[in-house]
């Protein structure tokens, strides 16, 4: 497989509700790309919701399937919307940075905060005791060590995310 091959790929990172499926939907339907949500894979595979892994297997064990599911991911010319803990699968991440160029939609903690009203409604991955603003701290240094471009969606519509990243994108793809 030669190099630009390898790289057909947008792999989607960031906290829950930046927006990384919706942003992912559109930039494939704008690339003629398919799209993927790896949260998606790992509900079809269990055969059932986030949450309810998270429940029945415990916090490491969902990250040993998101890890599993994440690094098994066989794609080309796709946008992939992964999980907000992808990043703590590194077999995944190693695996995704190879397949593809990988995009961290940052948004700081303030907005994310107002748009994750049931944080455990969602499947997202919280250890005992810790807060949400925990997790965002202990979330970004990795966001920020697996990403190829980092993008501030900080006060940026859907379309205006699109077109600066779509505009960024052009030097990969």
């Amino acid at each position: 497989m030669n190099e630009d091959a390898k790289k057909s790929n947008i792999i989607l990172i960031g906290m829950p509700g930046v927006g990384k499926s919706t942003i992912g939907v559109i930039l494939a339907k704008i690339l003629g790309y398919r799209f993927i949500d790896s949260d998606l894979l790992i509900q079809e595979q269990e055969q059932c919701l986030l949450k309810n892994i998270i429940d029945r297997e415990g916090v490491e064990g969902f990250l040993a399937i998101e890890n599993q599911v994440n690094a098994n991911i066989c794609a080309e010319h796709a946008v992939i919307a992964t999980g907000g803990s992808a990043i703590y699968g590194s077999e995944a991440m190693a695996h995704l940075k190879e397949i593809g160029i990988t995009v961290y939609l940052q948004l700081s903690y303030h907005p994310l905060s107002t748009r994750l009203n049931n944080i455990r409604g969602r499947g997202v991955v919280l250890k005992p005791g810790q807060s949400l603003e925990d997790l965002y701290a202990e979330r970004i240094p990795l966001y920020e060590s697996y990403a190829d471009i980092i993008l501030n969606v900080e006060d940026l519509s859907v379309e205006s995310t699109l077109s600066a990243l779509t505009h960024r994108l052009e030097l990969y793809v």
